[in-house]
């Protein structure tokens, strides 16, 4: 059973190379996001989101985030000193090869409970929503 169902997140990055190419293939190729909320400081990062990007879904969103390619990081907390293999923070060499996307898109998430880091814990992508402003997403 899930805690959470139906809150919504920001896109904020895919992985990727180096030069263009790869950037924008690794864009479309990444199965994974991060995601995030605002709180009064600024852009929150709340996790990375793998599960629900399967083929059809990548090529669905590949366009939109490529028109939103942004060269800094957009999250007020990033880097974190340390990764986590769930997904729990980012660190400075990550992030060099990150592709960041200006925060625009709003993500329908589902997950299962907040982390002590204060992460998604077993999050999935369910859809992008349009009803709703990227700046109004705020965490639950």
């Amino acid at each position: 059973m899930h805690k959470h169902l139906g809150t919504e997140y920001r896109y904020c990055h895919g992985h990727g190379g180096q030069d263009r190419r790869a950037r924008r293939d690794s864009l479309y190729e990444a199965g994974e996001r991060s995601v995030g909320y605002h709180d009064d400081d600024g852009l929150r990062f709340a996790g990375k989101v793998r599960a629900g990007f399967v083929a059809h879904v990548r090529r669905e969103i590949f366009k939109k985030l490529q028109e939103r390619h942004a060269d800094r990081c957009p999250f007020v907390d990033l880097p974190n000193s340390k990764s986590s293999r769930w997904g729990g923070g980012v660190t400075a060499e990550e992030m060099r090869v990150m592709q960041w996307v200006k925060p625009e898109l709003v993500a329908q998430i589902r997950f299962v409970e907040w982390t002590a880091e204060g992460r998604l814990r077993h999050a999935a992508f369910l859809g992008l929503r349009f009803d709703k402003s990227a700046y109004e997403v705020r965490r639950e």
